[in-house]
């Protein structure tokens, strides 16, 4: 089995979220949104001027817990607080706002799971 580095794995786990989030219709907005506060994963924009912040979370087991207890109120608050500050930097309006979650556990199967859950915050 190949291992990988956490940044080598975070990458993974990222590039197969954006491929799903591609395949669901979406238009990747921006990758690693960086401010003084912290870093948003992917900004993606759908046809209906939906614009969706998604946090991925990329593991290989549960050691630590899944990434489903990776995603506190506290890192939700946080993904809020940095999504209006992206959001205050644009010039043009959204008519839905939404928070994702996508989780990717990679090396418990022969080909990663993923799951997205939408709408967390």
């Amino acid at each position: 089995m190949t291992t990988f580095t956490r940044n080598q794995l975070g990458a993974l786990g990222e590039q197969l979220a954006v491929d799903h989030l591609t395949a669901l219709g979406l238009r990747i907005v921006a990758r690693n949104w960086r401010c003084r506060y912290g870093e948003l994963d992917v900004i993606a924009a759908g046809p209906d001027r939906t614009v969706v912040f998604v946090e991925v979370k990329t593991r290989t087991g549960d050691r630590f817990g899944g990434w489903e207890q990776a995603v506190t109120p506290a890192k939700v608050r946080r993904i809020r607080r940095l999504a209006g500050l992206w959001l205050a930097e644009q010039d043009r309006s959204w008519a839905v706002v939404r928070i994702d979650v996508i989780g990717v556990r990679i090396g418990r199967q022969r080909t990663p799971e993923l799951t997205h859950l939408r709408g967390v915050g």
